[in-house]
């Protein structure tokens, strides 16, 4: 089976589109597709090189303001040239079905991840691993009839470390030693540095902090040099052990997008603030669900503000314990024991319901 993955990341689009793919990828490379390929363009913090170092192959495309002019017809060419693709998987805001067909005589089918519910789309596979309202309504019209639809957080492309993690996952009491922090592989308006200012003005050196980020964060020698100067402070960059710090953090604090699925796997409480308009639906419905505790807006959210937050937390060990058992309860048992997303590619049709 051969694979072709068309997705993007940079500094100011994030790493969360890219990352799920390579879950993804990394999956069906597990289970026997022996040809998987990436097409990128290449921003600033589009991670090709990180893509190569985990195996894939990579084909790059050249950036410029008109893009997206020309992205159908350099696709098109650099598939035409791959040639006997099983499945096209398409990750991008900016591509809906007018590029999917066009993409139809090159591939044999088409999966697209999308969170956004915005746009028609021409696919077989549709998957939206977020947590919404109206899950089972919101690709009324805008996908076939024949389009197979995988919806909610049970589907979440989760890496084999969560589950291997979470089948050893200890009980937290509510009582805080450890806080992780974590504002996604970009992180473009420094909210790091927003909440390692918050830690530093609670005045508990007591608490261990693990602060991690991604290989696109332009704040990194900052980041890194803020937690120099704050006691038991840890820093990491483009870790592969997220998992494990997960599971030995007691209080997260972060954005929405795919590590609220990751937090909420692990019945990791967090702190959650909305830094993309992609991540505001469903971070206020994990909150709904009483899952993340969310003070909204990044930009409406001040270091003395956040810090107040975490005091409180600090002080509720009843309440982050509720929010880290509804946290796992959201997520079901899917990701747990089998990769349905997988699966479906695969060709198991008893993998999805």
């Amino acid at each position: 089976m051969d694979v072709v993955f068309r997705v993007d990341a940079s500094v100011q689009m994030g790493t969360g589109h890219l990352m799920r793919c390579l879950t993804l990828a990394d999956g069906l490379r597990a289970k026997g597709a022996e040809k998987i390929y990436f097409v990128c363009r290449l921003p600033p913090g589009n991670l090709c090189q990180y893509l190569e170092s985990k195996g894939h192959v990579v084909y790059r495309m050249p950036c410029s303001p008109q893009w997206l002019e020309t992205d159908a017809e350099d696709t098109r060419t650099l598939l035409a040239g791959i040639g006997g693709i099983n499945w096209l998987v398409v990750d991008h805001y900016a591509l809906d079905s007018r590029w999917e067909t066009q993409m139809r005589p090159y591939a044999r089918k088409i999966m697209v991840i999308d969170d956004l519910a915005d746009r028609p789309h021409d696919c077989d596979l549709l998957l939206d691993q977020n947590l919404y309202e109206n899950m089972e309504t919101r690709y009324r019209g805008l996908v076939q009839e024949h389009c197979r639809q995988l919806l909610g957080p049970k589907y979440a492309l989760l890496r084999p470390e969560f589950r291997d993690v979470r089948k050893n996952l200890r009980k937290r009491d509510g009582a805080v030693h450890r806080i992780l922090v974590f504002f996604g592989g970009s992180d473009p308006t420094n909210e790091t540095a927003k909440a390692l200012e918050a830690v530093r003005m609670i005045k508990r050196p007591d608490i261990h902090l693990d602060v991690v980020v991604g290989a696109a964060n332009p704040h990194q020698n900052q980041i890194k040099k803020l937690c120099s100067t704050l006691p038991n402070t840890a820093y990491f960059c483009q870790v592969s052990n997220m998992a494990k710090l997960m599971a030995e953090a007691d209080l997260a604090i972060g954005a929405g997008g795919t590590a609220t699925w990751e937090r909420c796997f692990l019945g990791l409480p967090s702190i959650t603030m909305i830094v993309a308009r992609n991540q505001a639906d469903t971070t206020a419905a994990v909150a709904a669900h009483g899952a993340a505790w969310n003070l909204g807006w990044s930009g409406g959210v001040s270091p003395d503000r956040l810090a107040d937050s975490v005091k409180m937390a600090l002080d509720s060990p009843a309440l982050l314990r509720y929010i880290g058992l509804n946290a796992m309860r959201i997520m079901g048992n899917g990701p747990f024991y089998k990769s349905a997303v997988v699966q479906a590619i695969m060709g198991d049709d008893n993998a999805v319901a």
